[in-house]
């Protein structure tokens, strides 16, 4: 298949899940509503027999691709499994590509020769799938990257991985206490993966050296629109503009325009705190003057890691909480701030800057609305959503990383939430969570992320049309 004709098809693939969507329609003052599909039950995982999620009944899951397995050239799956995007592949199957968010420098997995930073240990891999979950041919696609957390795919036929680091050798440590001075190279920064290959690994600096999470392109503009998840500070909602429309280019260029949303007529809105869904802000946007700071002495990792959200707030941008998970459609980007909100009387406040359970936002694109959907009132209804994606009813599919028992949630479009997958408990790993949630060709299957000590990548499949999804 010749490059033009693959990049149509890998288009139609990311629409054909998101066809007759009417996400726009999520309303505020959202009702907890339980069983979307009926009450969930443990379900035995297809490939060894192990129970992993608890689903309604009818579905169906299994698990493919786990920390520790063998790609088709030989080398091994690293670990970490996060952000993930599904395109249209041959034959029914679906082309997946996968983020690793690992940390410190533990060394490069793949061909060390081909990485970024032979030392770093995150990226992305590719895998060909059926909708059955049964693994076609599998490779690393990005290595010597780190903290690849989100991104988003594009309609041009490629994946935008998210470094949620600034770590580098011109920079202190982070909390993890790995030896910075071990790196060869700067991290933070965004990377293109096409679909059909290995990534450049050349990083777009004009898009950021910051912590980001998930990267959503807005087709009418050829603009990207990045979250920021800065675990102990506040964070922002930014967007890049490429020199060149990346479809007319056919790829992100670097060189372009960094800003950062701001509140009209209020400078440095905390929009982490608690507030009523359905309030709504005009906005505005600032610019980044420096979005890739030069360090000299490394500074501390606390500081490295506000420099370009500090210049933003400088000139009266928004404040909010630890932004994750972010989708376009219809004009609307969707995104999900982990620990926005009031504090919960039922839920000791999380660590990290946010004291709340989670909110759920959306930016119209061309009007540049912001409007607030959903709040968790406490985390028995939503517990700390992370990545989200959308279904074909419209439905958002919000993925939990929350202190227990972490669940598959949906939020209707008309402002219900339920739960659709739970989580079974791992001995050992209380840290386990969904991540990099996304709907198959022609919707049949939704993938989903175990990130775990020993992750793995799951396919699950039932009776869709029974219920909100």
């Amino acid at each position: 298949m010749d490059r033009r004709r693959f990049i149509s098809t890998v288009a139609a693939g990311i629409a054909a899940p998101f066809a007759g969507v009417a996400c726009a329609g999520v309303q505020g003052g959202a009702k907890p509503v339980r069983g979307g599909y009926g009450p969930l039950r443990p379900v035995r995982d297809l490939r060894d027999g192990e129970v992993r999620l608890h689903l309604p009944d009818g579905f169906a899951y299994r698990s493919f691709s786990a920390a520790g397995d063998e790609f088709s050239d030989g080398s091994r799956v690293p670990g970490r499994h996060d952000g993930m995007a599904a395109f249209t592949g041959q034959d029914g199957s679906a082309v997946l590509v996968r983020n690793h968010e690992v940390n410190g420098p533990v060394g490069a997995f793949g061909d060390r020769a081909d990485a970024y930073d032979p030392m770093a240990g995150g990226g992305t891999s590719t895998l060909r799938v059926t909708r059955h979950g049964e693994v076609l041919r599998s490779a690393p696609s990005l290595n010597g990257t780190m903290m690849n957390c989100s991104g988003g795919p594009m309609a041009w036929g490629a994946w935008v991985s998210c470094e949620e680091t600034v770590n580098g050798p011109d920079v202190g440590d982070d909390s993890s206490g790995g030896d910075n001075t071990r790196l060869t190279m700067k991290h933070g920064y965004l990377f293109e993966v096409p679909v059909d290959g290995t990534a450049t690994r050349r990083p777009i600096r004009s898009a950021g050296r910051f912590p980001h999470e998930s990267a959503a392109f807005d087709p009418a503009t050829g603009a990207i629109y990045l979250t920021e998840d800065n675990f102990g500070f506040p964070s922002g909602f930014y967007r890049y503009l490429p020199p060149k429309h990346p479809v007319q280019a056919g790829r992100l260029l670097d060189g372009g325009r960094l800003q950062m949303l701001a509140v009209k007529g209020a400078k440095r809105k905390d929009l982490s705190a608690g507030q009523r869904p359905g309030t709504t802000y005009a906005t505005r946007w600032v610019d980044i003057d420096d979005p890739d700071p030069a360090f000299t002495g490394r500074p501390a990792n606390d500081e490295a890691v506000q420099a370009v959200g500090r210049q933003g707030r400088a000139e009266g941008a928004a404040i909010f909480s630890r932004l994750e998970g972010a989708v376009h459609h219809q004009g609307t980007v969707y995104f999900v701030s982990t620990q926005g909100g009031d504090t919960s009387p039922d839920d000791p406040p999380p660590s990290g800057f946010g004291d709340g359970r989670g909110q759920v936002w959306a930016y119209e694109t061309g009007g540049g609305r912001l409007r607030l959907v959903y709040e968790s009132p406490r985390s028995s209804v939503l517990d700390l959503p992370d990545n989200v994606t959308v279904s074909a009813r419209g439905t958002l599919v919000l993925c939990e990383d929350g202190d227990d028992g972490n669940y598959l949630r949906g939020l209707t479009g008309s402002g219900r939430i339920f739960d659709f997958c739970r989580l079974e408990p791992i001995p050992g790993d209380p840290g386990a969570e969904f991540a990099g949630s996304t709907f198959g060709p022609g919707g049949h299957t939704l993938y989903v992320n175990i990130q775990a000590k020993h992750g793995t990548s799951i396919a699950i499949w039932g009776p869709w049309e029974r219920g909100l999804f």
